[in-house]
């Protein structure tokens, strides 16, 4: 979570991409794109740290079973406050982000 965390605060869009799994898609209500979509706008956007915004992210929950996991994290971000749920597979011994999905409060 914390590379994560560090991604979207710094724009880092390789640290992101490291996270993500290559087929992981990201949802929001009538949103819709791909991984590397997604990296795009990330690329194109003002940097929050660049912005001096406050690094306040955090888990809200984080439930692991076995090699699955859901984590529920509050995102403030630019303009917007989010709430993004993230769907994570173990493989190969490494943890990947497969399923962004995410609403603005």
């Amino acid at each position: 979570m914390n590379d994560y965390f560090d991604g979207l605060f710094e724009g880092d869009v390789e640290k992101l991409r490291s996270i993500f799994h290559d087929d992981a898609w990201l949802k929001g209500n009538n949103y819709r794109k791909t991984r590397d979509e997604w990296l795009e706008a990330v690329a194109n956007r003002p940097v929050p740290r660049d912005e001096r915004m406050q690094y306040n992210f955090n888990i809200q929950s984080l439930e692991i079973i076995g090699d699955q996991a859901m984590a529920k994290v509050d995102v403030p971000l630019l303009a917007a406050h989010f709430i993004d749920f993230l769907g994570l597979l173990k493989e190969d011994g490494h943890w990947k982000i497969v399923n962004k999905m995410y609403t603005i409060i």
